[in-house]
């Protein structure tokens, strides 16, 4: 066998050698890696066509190339599907299921036509030993279907190279680097393929195999020297910076390693002057957030931004090395004001009366001892009023529940336009209303709850046509809450109130009476 034949087999062995090396470490080391899947195959296959490769080259007859060859086109037809696949991958985008499947119609296409060709023709028009050439090598005019296969592959590689620089402009410096190297990989088989497609090789030896394993070691060098499946510089890109959530990132003495955009609406005052100093140095003048950090627990936080009241839920995630050594934490700001906001209106659904809007029997109930408990702290006066329309029953009889849901509105937003903003104000039952008033006597008490009842008799709601009027009876009491006293609770006033609303009544309704 003449010494060149051997230098290049040698040469083909090291490369298929190479390839299954890079296979196996990257199953080793980064199999759940964003393209590490493809790049596991495509460096298997490659492996396989170029040890085959190998024994064609070594074969003494045409049967045994034409056997040899077989082999190879087991995985060559495959090889430019998982090299895009993985440049996909890569840079972190996805294609459907259908057009990944798509994709291998072609290969499979190939591998039939190979392996019937002597029936059509189709892919080797002939297929017979150079006569020029010391050694056995197989001479091959390609058909129609080989040029098809030709510009697949060319296109698979062409387009992986695009789907690459377009990563250039948007990356860092190392990410760059990573994407050159790759982009050189997948440039060698182009050169290696047009010098064997226009016969330039020497005695058309296919450069192939070589050229593909060259290929996998520019990639390896790009994986063990740059990392080149290392998720963060992609991250960074597509998923760091397009999250709706800041983020940012410190290392074990709280100095700011990294940061996304949406922290800046946050933390304005961070800049790019901000990495690599400390968190605290940064927060001086928000001493509410950078407590909330140094405690390392998760809180909420609200804030003011363009005028309006935003509220976030701080997350904080350690960050471990290999060792489960803590080596830092990433801090999340997720904007849950939509959520606040809803729960707010909930409460405030739950608390008021569906009808007047004013606040429920329940819930008024519930404000009013905790409006107790306060004036138990220091003592003062509070006083209850409660009242109810009279004769409500015939306004229902007579213009229908419509009717009667109408003038209870009526009533309720009357009462409303004379108490003060610390007063409560609820729906005690059907037609009957009560009042708590926080630091008032009975005499101011009396002359709100008599004002109430002159305006609810000049009102008149006007109802389908008809103008309607109603009266309102009134009941008031009081008691003076002494510092620390809490034998006194609205539970204590209400049937206080209550009797001096049914003496209202007995005394003529549309009236009003006080117990002290």
């Amino acid at each position: 066998m003449p010494r060149e034949l051997l230098l290049y087999i040698l040469a083909v062995i090291i490369a298929g050698a190479s390839s299954l090396f890079l296979c196996l470490f990257a199953q080793l080391k980064i199999k759940d890696a964003p393209g590490a899947k493809p790049y596991i195959l495509v460096t298997l296959l490659s492996s396989i066509f170029t040890f085959s490769y190998a024994f064609e080259l070594s074969s003494t007859s045409l049967e045994q190339i034409i056997f040899w060859l077989r082999v190879e086109y087991l995985a060559l037809p495959f090889i430019p599907v998982f090299l895009l696949l993985m440049c996909i991958e890569y840079v972190g985008q996805r294609i459907k299921k259908v057009w990944q499947y798509a994709l291998f119609i072609i290969p499979f296409i190939t591998i039939f036509m190979h392996y019937t060709n002597d029936l059509h023709h189709l892919y080797y028009k002939s297929m017979e030993l150079r006569s020029d050439s010391p050694f056995p090598i197989i001479k091959l005019v390609g058909g129609p279907w080989f040029y098809v296969h030709s510009l697949f592959l060319f296109l698979c590689v062409m387009i992986s190279i695009i789907i690459l620089l377009k990563q250039v402009k948007k990356s860092s410096f190392r990410f760059k680097m990573q994407i050159s190297m790759m982009v050189a990989g997948l440039l060698i088989p182009i050169i290696a393929n047009y010098y064997y497609i226009n016969g330039l090789s020497s005695y058309g030896i296919d450069l192939g195999p070589v050229s593909m394993s060259i290929t996998f070691i520019f990639h390896g060098a790009a994986l063990l020297t740059f990392q080149m499946f290392n998720v963060a510089p992609i991250a960074r890109e597509t998923v760091f910076e397009s999250m709706k959530e800041g983020v940012i990132v410190l290392n074990q003495q709280g100095v700011i390693v990294d940061y996304n955009r949406g922290m800046r609406k946050v933390m304005p005052m961070l800049d790019e002057h901000s990495i690599g100093k400390p968190i605290t140095s940064v927060l001086n003048g928000n001493q509410h957030l950078r407590g909330i950090i140094d405690l390392k627990q998760d809180s909420d936080f609200n804030c003011s931004i363009n005028g309006d009241r935003v509220h976030y839920h701080i997350g904080f995630s350690p960050v471990f090395n290999k060792n489960n050594l803590s080596i830092g934490q990433i801090i999340t700001f997720a904007d849950v004001t939509e959520r606040v906001l809803m729960l707010e209106k909930m409460k405030q659904l739950a608390s008021l009366d569906g009808l007047t809007q004013i606040l429920n029997r329940t819930f008024f109930i519930k404000k009013s001892e905790m409006l107790f408990d306060a004036l138990s702290m220091e003592g003062g006066n509070v006083s209850v009023i409660m009242f109810d329309i009279d004769h409500f029953k015939n306004v229902n009889d007579t213009f229908g529940h419509e009717a009667g849901d109408a003038i209870i509105t009526l009533v309720a937003n009357t009462a409303k336009e004379h108490i003060r903003d610390g007063d409560l104000f609820g729906r005690y039952g059907g037609e009957e209303f009560i009042i708590c008033l926080p630091n008032t006597t009975l005499p101011t008490a009396y002359v709100l709850a008599d004002m109430i009842r002159e305006k609810v008799s000049e009102s008149i709601a006007v109802v389908n046509e008809e103008k309607i009027s109603v009266t309102c009876s009134f009941g008031v009491t009081t008691a003076l809450i002494e510092a620390g006293d809490r034998s006194i609770s609205i539970k204590t006033l209400m049937p206080r109130a209550d009797q001096a609303l049914y003496a209202a009544k007995k005394n003529g309704r549309n009236c009003v009476q006080i117990i002290a």
